[in-house]
């Protein structure tokens, strides 16, 4: 039970959803089908599963527009795990509180520090550094000069944030993130002997962007390394110099990302996918986890497997791969068969 309340009519407008039941009911928590209590509202992703609700213990259900009727109040939406997702985030949510700068915080020179923040201990804050409005620190945090940080951000702890790099408002970056580090480049002699390249560009994080824990975004050789709005990025990431990743794209964990690669909007790379260094890929490409990319894709395209081939073509690979062992035998058994008739033959 959460310490807000809301009428079910109040939820339904949030779910943009048909309310079938009492618009008046209060309902003051979010909980699973099985955990729900009286007050509670839950949520049923599939309409064949609706006798799920015969033993429902909570006030009011989240459920698809197929189903019309129940035994409790519903909210019927065309997608249910969005509309849980809206109201749950919707019970979770707090008003910000401004605990100002705790007493051990570093801070440089000429800082820009509204009165709106929450700034916690052992925060290392560079100089001519910028915050905005109702910007949210935790300990450990290191930020390095002339770094911009925008509203309503949020910092977990121990996320570095390097020299230059612009960080947008709405952003939520978690702990032991890595923003702005060295781009992975070197010029090679003849002997073998590597000399790094500078690396003298920033990182910019444009608005609404979620970047996870330990993930990695590098600086731009020169110029911007650009995660735009709207991009999720999941734990374990590493994003290398000159990328741009296009608005509301999804980077699954331990997905790596190689050098001067475009990724347009919608793009969804599922865990531990790997790309290559100067390609594109178009909005809206899909590739499966453990994909290989190794040149640019067109708009749309489905991927999967290593090098990445279209979906079809790879589930299709896969399921004969499956079969290779009896294929084998049977390959075996046609040799020793046509050795038999060869030897026929020539007698």
């Amino acid at each position: 039970m959460s310490n807000k309340e809301f009428s079910l009519e109040e939820l339904a407008i949030v779910a943009d959803g048909v309310l079938s039941g009492d618009a008046s009911l209060r309902i003051n928590g979010f909980a699973p089908l099985d955990k729900a209590a009286t007050g509670d509202i839950s949520f049923l992703v599939k309409a064949g599963q609706v006798n799920k609700l015969d033993d429902f213990s909570g006030s009011a259900v989240i459920v698809p527009m197929a189903i019309e009727t129940a035994n409790v109040p519903l909210i019927r939406v065309d997608d249910p795990y969005l509309a849980s997702a809206k109201i749950h985030t919707l019970f979770l949510q707090k008003t910000f509180v401004a605990k100002g700068i705790h007493k051990h915080v570093c801070l440089g020179e000429d800082v820009t520090v509204p009165d709106q923040v929450s700034i916690a201990a052992f925060v290392s804050i560079g100089d001519r550094v910028k915050l905005g409005e109702r910007v949210s620190i935790e300990s450990g945090v290191v930020l390095g000069d002339d770094v911009c940080i925008g509203s309503d951000t949020t910092l977990k702890a121990n996320v570095t944030i390097a020299e230059g790099c612009k960080i947008g408002s709405h952003v939520t970056i978690f702990s032991g993130a890595v923003i702005g580090s060295d781009g992975f480049g070197y010029a090679t002699d003849k002997q073998g002997f590597h000399t790094k390249r500078p690396q003298v560009g920033i990182v910019q994080v444009d608005d609404d962007v979620e970047i996870g824990a330990n993930s990695c975004v590098d600086r731009a050789a020169y110029g911007v390394t650009h995660i735009k709005s709207g991009a999720k990025i999941d734990n374990l990431v590493q994003i290398a110099h000159n990328v741009v990743v296009g608005e509301n794209s999804l980077i699954v964990s331990q997905v790596g990302i190689a050098g001067s690669t475009t990724l347009g909007r919608n793009v969804v790379l599922g865990g531990q996918v790997a790309v290559i260094d100067h390609v594109t890929l178009g909005d809206g490409v899909m590739a499966a986890a453990r994909s290989g990319i190794h040149n640019s894709q067109k708009a749309g395209a489905q991927l999967g497997g290593a090098p990445a081939i279209p979906i079809k073509q790879f589930v299709r690979a896969a399921t004969q791969f499956g079969k290779l062992p009896e294929m084998g035998r049977d390959i075996r058994k046609l040799k020793k068969e046509m050795a038999k008739l060869t030897a026929v033959e020539e007698e």
